[in-house]
């Protein structure tokens, strides 16, 4: 499983959530909305330092995780991080690992 972020998402980051060197940015399954992966559950995401990270990976200075206990929502697929040009907001997709 990897996290691989479009330079656009990254660039996303630095606008909407301020992110700087230091920064750990958290990908998490949270209860309620849909994925194709899961029904009745969405991907979240959060600035927070990680406390037992499954996955990261870091691009300038900033790391971006997955905790072990949200491994299951991704079912080994790696995750894939862009942005909605027209909404300007993140968009998910999933690819088998």
């Amino acid at each position: 499983m990897k996290i691989i972020l479009s330079t656009e998402a990254l660039n996303w980051f630095k606008e909407e959530m301020a992110t700087e060197k230091g920064d750990s940015i958290q990908f998490f399954a949270r209860y309620g909305g849909a994925s194709p992966l899961h029904e009745g559950f969405s991907l979240g995401v959060r600035m927070e330092a990680p406390d037992d990270a499954a996955v990261k990976t870091e691009h300038d200075g900033v790391q971006y995780y997955i905790e072990r206990r949200d491994e299951w929502y991704f079912l080994e697929h790696d995750l894939h991080v862009n942005v909605d040009p027209k909404l300007d907001e993140l968009i998910y997709s999933y690819e088998k690992a």
